[in-house]
Parts: C-alpha cells; sequence; structure tokens
C-alpha cells in the first residue's frame, strides 16, 4: 500500500480513487495552519460559556394541559395559548377564597436561571377584582408541574434533607414525625347532602367538621403553598375503567410527595394531559405547617380534610404520603356508589383463563402473599372498583411493606424497589447504601411505593372481567375457623361487613392472648357509607355475575396461639388453587356447629383432618369455649349494624344477622 505523504502535511490512506481498499471511504486529515489536528465531521459546538454548553444538552420538552373551552373538538391552539390556559387552571386552583387572588404562577424551577426572565402573566378574568388584594398577589409562585422521575430525584436530593439513591436505584426518603395515618385527625365536612348520605356516629370513620372550618384549614393550606418559591403540580388519574375514571390534581410542597403520587395515581400519556382539562378533585397537601390547634374541631396540630361537595382535600401538619393515597381511596369509596359501582379494598388477581379473583384480608392475613402468585396475573394489590365492565384497579402503582422483606420471600416485591421507587423511612448501610430492611429504627412500617409495571405479571391496563371467587381472608389466632368454608350470599355479606382477623398481642413475655380485630367491609378507615350499602351491592353483583364466596383462615389450627400451629403456607396456597381451578366447588361438604360454615371433607394437597378444626384439637372441650367465645365477639361487633334498615321491610337485615353465629 502506497503512502503518498506529500509536503503540505496531507496524509490519507487510499488506492487512487478515493475509496480505501476494503471499499471503505478514505481517512484523511487535514493539518490546518496553526498545526492542530481538527476532526472536521461535524460542525464545532456554538457556546462561549460552560453554562451555554449545558443548555444544549435538553431538548425542550414539557407536558402541558388546556382547558377544554369553546374550541371544536379539533380547534388548533397554539403552545402559547395552551401553557397559559394550563397556568390559568393551576392559578385557579391556589387561589385564596378569602382575597380573591393567589400568587402570579409561572413553569419551572426559580434555580434554573435561564427560564426565571420568562413569566406568564396570568390573567385573573375569572375572579372578581377585590380591594384586598395582598401582598402574596404580587410574588411569583413557581410551578413544577408533572416532573419524571429523574427530575424528582433532582430536586429531592438537592433540596430535601434524608434523601438519598439507594444501592438499588431507589429514593431513601423520610416522612417526618408522622410515619403512619392519623385516622383520628380526618375530618368530613358534614352538610345537608353528607348528612344524609355519609355513615356517622358509633363505629363510623368519618367524624364531623363545618364548611367554615374547613375553608380556614384550605386558607392556611394555599397561604403557606403560596408563600414557598415553588410547588410541584401533578395531574394524574384515578381508576383504570376509560369509562369511570376520576382526574385528580396534587399540589405538594415536596418532591417526595409528587413522585409518590406520580407512582401510586395512573400517569397519563401526553395525549391525554392534552385534554386533560379541570381536574375533578384537588389534594392541597401543606403537611409540613401545622394546622391552627385554636381552630375549631381540631384536636392536634395534624388534620386531614375532606369536602366532598367542593372535592377538595386538606393536609396539615403531617407529611406521611400514605394520607394522600388513602385520602383519595375514601373520596373514590363515595364518588363511585354513587354511580352503582361498588369500590374495594381488595387485592385481585385473574387466571391464564380470565377467571378473576378478589382477595379481602386485614393486615397479616396473607392478602398480599396469596394475591401475587406466578400463575396469575396481577390486576391490583389494594384499591378496586367493580363495574358493570367488571373490574378495574384504581391506582397505577403498589404500596408495600418493606420490614423483613427478602429476596427469597418476596422476589417481586424486592425487584420493584430500582430507580423510580420511593423508599420510606428505611435503614440503609452510609457508604454502600445497602438497605437493611430489618432496621425498625425509624418505625416498623417502612414502605415502598412503586409504579405497577415494575412487577413482571402485572396486567396492563389494570382491567378484567366480572370475578369468579370472592376470598375473604381472616388469620384466626383463636384456631377455631376452618381453612376454608363456602359462604352464600347472606353468609358473604356478614363476614364482609364483620371484617375479622385475630392477631396476637405480643410474643416477647410468654404467651398472650389473642387479640380479635373487626374493620368493617375489610378497610373501615376508608369507607364513607355504611358498610351494609356496600355489602348490599357486593352481594348484588356475587349473584348477578354468578360469583362465589369463600372465608380462608390462615391462622391456627389445632389451638389457639401458643398451644396450636399456624395452617401451613403451601396447604393454604392448594386451597386458593383449587377456588381458582374452580375444583372446590365439586367438593362434598358438611356444615359446622356455630358459625353454620360449609367445609369440604377433603382437597388434594391438604390433609384431610385439618379441613375440621375440631379434629385438630385434642382438647375438644376447650375447642368448644373458644369456639362460642368467638361467635359471642362476632356477635358484640354486629350490634352496631344489626339496627340499620336495608329497604322498607328490613328483610336484608334479618337474612344478614341470621347468618351469623348461632347458639
Amino acid at each position: 500500500m502506497a503512502g503518498n505523504g506529500t509536503g503540505n502535511g496531507e496524509f490519507s490512506f487510499a488506492n487512487g480513487s478515493g475509496t480505501a481498499r476494503n471499499g471503505l471511504a478514505k481517512i484523511q486529515t487535514h493539518k490546518k495552519q496553526n498545526g492542530i489536528c481538527h476532526d472536521d465531521t461535524s460542525a464545532p459546538v456554538k457556546a462561549q460559556t460552560l453554562d451555554e454548553l449545558h443548555s444544549f444538552q435538553k431538548k425542550k420538552s414539557a407536558p402541558t394541559t388546556p382547558i377544554k373551552g369553546t374550541q371544536g373538538a379539533f380547534a388548533q391552539i397554539s403552545e402559547e395559548e395552551r401553557h397559559k390556559q394550563q397556568l390559568q387552571s393551576i392559578s385557579a386552583s391556589l387561589a385564596s377564597l378569602t382575597r380573591e387572588t393567589g400568587p402570579k404562577v409561572v413553569k419551572g424551577d426559580p434555580a434554573k436561571k435561564s427560564d426565571t426572565p420568562k413569566v406568564s402573566h396570568v390573567s385573573h378574568h375569572h375572579f372578581a377584582p377585590t380591594l384586598s388584594i395582598s401582598d402574596s398577589a404580587l410574588k411569583f409562585t413557581h410551578i413544577l408541574y408533572n416532573l419524571s422521575p429523574a427530575e424528582l430525584y433532582e430536586q429531592a436530593i438537592k433540596y430535601e434533607h434524608g434523601s438519598f439513591i439507594t444501592s438499588s436505584g431507589a429514593l431513601a426518603t423520610l416522612s417526618g414525625a408522622k410515619t403512619g395515618r392519623s385516622p383520628r385527625d380526618k375530618r368530613v365536612v358534614k352538610d345537608e347532602t353528607t348528612e344524609d348520605e355519609l355513615w356517622w356516629g358509633k363505629g363510623s370513620p368519618n367524624i364531623e367538621m363545618d364548611e367554615h372550618t374547613f375553608l380556614v384549614n384550605r386558607e392556611r393550606a394555599v397561604d403557606y403553598l403560596n408563600s414557598l418559591d415553588k410547588v410541584f403540580v401533578n395531574d394524574q388519574f384515578l381508576n383504570w375503567d376509560p369509562e369511570h375514571r376520576i382526574k385528580v390534581r396534587i399540589v405538594s410542597a415536596r418532591a417526595y410527595h409528587s413522585l409518590f403520587m406520580h407512582n401510586m395515581c395512573i400517569r397519563p400519556t401526553p395525549e391525554e394531559l392534552e385534554d386533560f382539562g379541570t381536574p375533578d378533585f384537588t389534594i392541597y397537601n401543606a403537611g409540613q405547617f401545622p394546622c391552627n390547634r385554636y381552630t375549631h374541631y381540631m384536636t392536634s396540630s395534624t388534620s386531614i380534610d375532606l369536602n366532598l361537595a367542593r372535592r377538595e382535600m386538606v393536609i396539615l401538619g403531617t407529611q406521611y404520603a400514605g394520607e394522600m393515597k388513602k385520602g383519595l381511596f375514601s373520596v373514590m369509596h363515595y364518588l363511585m356508589p354513587k354511580r352503582r359501582i361498588l369500590s374495594l379494598h381488595s387485592g385481585c388477581n385473574m387466571g391464564k383463563d380470565g377467571d378473576v379473583a378478589l382477595f379481602f384480608g386485614l393486615s397479616g392475613t396473607g392478602k398480599t402473599t396469596l394475591s401475587t402468585d406466578h400463575n396469575r396475573y396481577l390486576i391490583g394489590d389494594d384499591e378496586h372498583c367493580w363495574s358493570e365492565n367488571g373490574v378495574s384497579n384504581i391506582e397505577g402503582g403498589c404500596y408495600a411493606k418493606c420490614i423483613d422483606l427478602s429476596r427469597e420471600k418476596e422476589p417481586d416485591i424486592f425487584n420493584a424497589i430500582k430507580f423510580g421507587t420511593v423508599l420510606e423511612n428505611i435503614v440503609f448501610d452510609e457508604h454502600n447504601r445497602e438497605v437493611d430492611y430489618t432496621d425498625k429504627s425509624v418505625t416498623e412500617n417502612t414502605r415502598a411505593a412503586y409504579p405497577i409495571e415494575y412487577i413482571p405479571n402485572a396486567k396492563i391496563p389494570c382491567v378484567g372481567p366480572h370475578p369468579k371467587n370472592v376470598i375473604l381472608l381472616a388469620c384466626d389466632a383463636f384456631g377455631v375457623l376452618p381453612p376454608v368454608s363456602k359462604l352464600n350470599l347472606a353468609q358473604t355479606m356478614y363476614h364482609f361487613i364483620s371484617g375479622y382477623t385475630a392477631l396476637v398481642a405480643g410474643t416477647e413475655e410468654g404467651i398472650k392472648e389473642p387479640q380479635a380485630t373487626f374493620s368493617a367491609c375489610f378497610g373501615a378507615a376508608f369507607i364513607m357509607m355504611h358498610p351494609t350499602k356496600y355489602a348490599a351491592m357486593l352481594a348484588e353483583k356475587m349473584q348477578k355475575h354468578g360469583a362465589t364466596g369463600w372465608l380462608v383462615n390462615t391462622g391456627w389450627s389445632g389451638g389457639s396461639y401458643g398451644s396450636g400451629n399456624r395452617i401451613k403456607l403451601p396447604y393454604t396456597r392448594k386451597i386458593i388453587d383449587a377456588i381458582h381451578s374452580g375444583s372446590l366447588l365439586n367438593a362434598n361438604y358438611k356444615k359446622t356447629e356455630v358459625f353454620g360454615l360449609e367445609i369440604p371433607t377433603e382437597i388434594e394437597g391438604v390433609p384431610s383432618e385439618i379441613l375440621d378444626p375440631v379434629n385438630t384439637w385434642s382438647d375438644k372441650k376447650a375447642y368448644n369455649e373458644t369456639l362460642l367465645k368467638l361467635g359471642g365477639l362476632f356477635r358484640k361487633n354486629f350490634d352496631v349494624f344489626a339496627s340499620y334498615k336495608i329497604g322498607k321491610d328490613n328483610k336484608l337485615t334479618e337474612e344478614i344477622l341470621a347468618a351469623g353465629p348461632i347458639f
């Protein structure tokens, strides 16, 4: 090969024709006058400074939301107009009701110098002009709108104390002094409508407040948010059934809260955001700021307030993110039944043949473990709707407990804790950032919030046909409930309203008496109407679509806690498999004493003697005493509901009562 090195500094591999021997273009380098070798394959970057260079890194794209007004369906709207309308919508959300104004809202982070000068002055044409204008109307509040997880990571790590990236890529955060929900601080506005519609009084989770007090707290929250340099705004959906979805707007002060809701609600596509319009429900999360304890109805510096008429929720004095998730769940428990749709606190999965099962159960009953099944698709782990279209998950993510989490026990949850996941109140190694899931230093209620698509067998979209099986899980530490019973409709309603489980109080100092826990509809803290209304809807849907009710005990057998043993998980799985396959429907059944439950005489892979609990107790007298004791606890708990009338003739209430324990 000839290298024709000429004296002018030009050097090339060539075979005389402009292409190299192997058919590739020839490589040439030209020496410039100043003697610097130069690659001229692309034009040089036109930047004078590093900042300018960095500004080229980012391609401009921001989610934008117009308010659908008078434009026709296909009317073209300029980018500028869309931005303006979106800012007007957010400005309207953040307006002070007393002063009838809010701050001027602008897009983007105030820390980014380049974004600040471009100020969109939003005309408040939809507010009456008022003389009581305050300084807050002269300041700018920067809106960080529907940021991506990566942007929220940057915001959290830069500005929020206690935010770190763990070794798996998840964002570790702290929720402050409150590491769980504050049910005693939740208030619901009682007005002419809600007075008749909601469940108030003994046993109810709804503690009343009046409209005026709500507005005082709303003003306090909005004033706090408006005093900040920037707030986070999420526009998202609830309910995967497109026909019945709800548009929610969450205004918060923390990147952690914004990322948490990004994961927990349904994430809109850019096209859906274009048509988002006005939200159906708005949360003002001013959790860093306390409520005024001298305000009427307040009992502490924390208050979570729901106003169903205004479709608004205000959070003061708690930064625990679960308040937003469960607050919206309460709202769905109100809005959905009004549309004849049943809202349910349950897990839900679907077999390969389209058979759907609902799993109800309080904490510790195995709801998460049993609804996560590698042979079935996960529709959702916690909150669902059952409409005329079938079942749909309310949420776009999962909120899993992390205490003692391990790759062996819960591989799907363990592997879902990666980039984008929020880890609350966990403890990690300072150097390698590996999480110690056994450490309870901050709280026992450590949690992970991640998008549902992080679970490999999640069914996206999270919808399914009508359920075939409704499984009620109880961990009975008294050891007298059978491992599985088939329920008739009245029994399903009775056990659904009861929402029973019995857990062990504490195991440190010898044997403790089991504690019976009852939570109406397996989620009393979130229901809005009387439990019997939800139970009647459940029975109606089960009857219409031919679903079977089952009561499954994942607790003790052969004696109460301390003398008996917990039913082995493989046996419970075999029982659940037999329910899914439909084979359990064809078994032979016999009836138990007191509770009158139908129990199968045999199930493949499960020892027959454990199916009837009386066989497993050596002390039959003790068994009968314990059985009567539990029956008495059920009766006592049901007293609250016995007086509730459904329909004119009260027949349904009598039927439900008759399905309870008889002795």
